[in-house]
C-alpha cells in the first residue's frame, strides 16, 4: 500500500512546485493568454458586428436598386407611351395633308374638267352653227320654192357633214 499512499515531502515538493508553476504563469502566462483571449473576442465580436452591418446595408441597397428599377421601368413605360403618340400624330398629320393635297387635286381635276367641258361645247355650238350657215347658204343658193325639195336637201347635206364633217362649201 506504500505506492498508493505518497509520503510527506513528496507531497510538500509537489505543493512549492505546483505553486510556484502557477505563480509563473500567473506573471507570464495569464495576462498574455487573456489578453489574447480577449482581443479574439473583440475581433469576433467585431467581425459579427460588421457582418450584420453589411448585411444592413445589403438590404438597403437592395430596397434602393428595387425602387431604381421600378422607376427606370415607369420612364420606359412614359417613354414608350409618348412615342406611340407622337407616331399617332403624325400618322394622322400625314394623313390630314394627304387628304387635304387629294381634295386640291381633286378640285383642280373637277375645274379643268369644267373647262374642257365648256370649251367643248364651246365647239360643238361654233360647228352646229357653221353647219346651219352652210346649209343656209346652199339653201339660198339654190333658192328653191318647194317645201319638199328644200328638205331633201337638208337631209342630204346633212348627211354629207355628219359622213364627212371636214366637208366645207
Amino acid at each position: 500500500m506504500g505506492l498508493v499512499t505518497p509520503a510527506i515531502g513528496l507531497v510538500f515538493w509537489m505543493l512549492v512546485t505546483f505553486t510556484l508553476l502557477l505563480v509563473i504563469l500567473k506573471k507570464f502566462a495569464w495576462k498574455p493568454i487573456l489578453s489574447s483571449i480577449k482581443e479574439r473576442e473583440e475581433t469576433i465580436e467585431n467581425a459579427l458586428l460588421q457582418a450584420e452591418r453589411a448585411k444592413e446595408d445589403m438590404a438597403r441597397l437592395q430596397g434602393e436598386n428595387l425602387a431604381l428599377l421600378a422607376e427606370a421601368r415607369q420612364e420606359r413605360d412614359l417613354m414608350m407611351r409618348e412615342a406611340k403618340e407622337i407616331k399617332e400624330k403624325i400618322i394622322s398629320d400625314a394623313k390630314g395633308l394627304a387628304d387635304e393635297e387629294a381634295k386640291k387635286l381633286i378640285a383642280r381635276a373637277n375645274d379643268e374638267i369644267n373647262k374642257q367641258k365648256f370649251a367643248a361645247m364651246a365647239e360643238l355650238k361654233k360647228e352646229v352653227a357653221s353647219f346651219s350657215v352652210q346649209i343656209a347658204e346652199k339653201l339660198v343658193a339654190a333658192k328653191l320654192e318647194d317645201n319638199a325639195a328644200q328638205q331633201a336637201l337638208i337631209a342630204n347635206h346633212l348627211s354629207d357633214l355628219t359622213n364627212n364633217p371636214s366637208a366645207t362649201a
